[in-house]
């Protein structure tokens, strides 16, 4: 075997090495809990935009920023419909003494 394609081979195969033991899948699910003990403001009234096919309108809703910050209205937006799903849209739950963030997603 040629020596130049013997170390290509070599450098090749050390690559493919290295690179499969740094990889690290994205996780498949994570979920990051917010609870706060200040209630959201009311939701602001947003005018929801005329229907696109294969679209459904995701509405705004509050977020924390912190205490220094609080409650920012993030807008609504649009979210590619998902065959056999359903949109359930981000909002704040009553949980305990405080409230919970649940992020929207597609769920059965």
């Amino acid at each position: 075997m040629n020596p130049l394609i013997r170390k290509l081979a070599l450098v090749a195969g050390l690559g493919l090495a290295l690179g499969s033991a740094i990889y690290v899948p994205p996780a498949a699910a994570r979920e990051v809990i917010v609870q706060v003990g200040v209630a959201p403001p009311p939701p602001r009234f947003e005018r929801v935009p005329v229907a696109r096919p294969g679209w459904v309108w995701a509405p705004g809703y509050w977020a924390w920023r912190g205490p220094r910050v609080g409650h920012v209205w993030i807008g609504g937006h649009w979210e590619r419909v998902r065959r056999g799903y359903i949109y359930r849209p981000a909002g704040w739950v009553r949980y305990g003494n405080g409230w919970r963030f649940r992020d929207g997603y597609w769920g059965r």
